[in-house]
């Protein structure tokens, strides 16, 4: 009985942890779109010529550097898009520790799909 509710513990503890990643991971993302659509209102533009997007990672790293309100707007974006993905790596973690072989394995397909999913969208397939 101890040891049920010690698992019970653990778990409700993960799963803490896990809304904690997700809360913090929408309010940086949140906090990152803000700060590029000030720098559009602002400024009146994104930085960047008509028609022209940074489209590869250094691309908007040095945007984001350069204060361009596009490259941040992509940056909070990018950032909301990679907050599942984290949960579902901490979700990877959590199984592993509980000793679950089964959810660790169905969990990291899920990862594996999603990261071939991102790589295909990315260029564009």
């Amino acid at each position: 009985m101890k040891n049920e509710e010690m698992t019970k513990e653990e778990l409700l503890k993960i799963e803490r942890n896990i809304g904690k990643i997700l809360r913090a991971g929408v309010f940086v993302s949140s906090a990152v779109i803000i700060v590029g659509i000030l720098m559009f209102v602002l400024t009146g533009h994104s930085g960047y010529a008509t028609g022209v997007w940074p489209v590869r990672f250094d691309a908007i790293l040095s945007g984001l550097v350069g204060f361009k309100a596009l490259a941040w707007l992509m940056t909070g974006l990018f950032l909301l898009i990679l907050t599942p993905v984290l949960r579902v790596v901490a979700s990877i973690f959590s199984f592993a520790r509980e000793g679950d072989k089964l959810y660790v394995a169905i969990t990291t397909l899920v990862l594996v799909i999603l990261l071939v999913a991102m790589i295909i969208g990315h260029g564009g397939a």
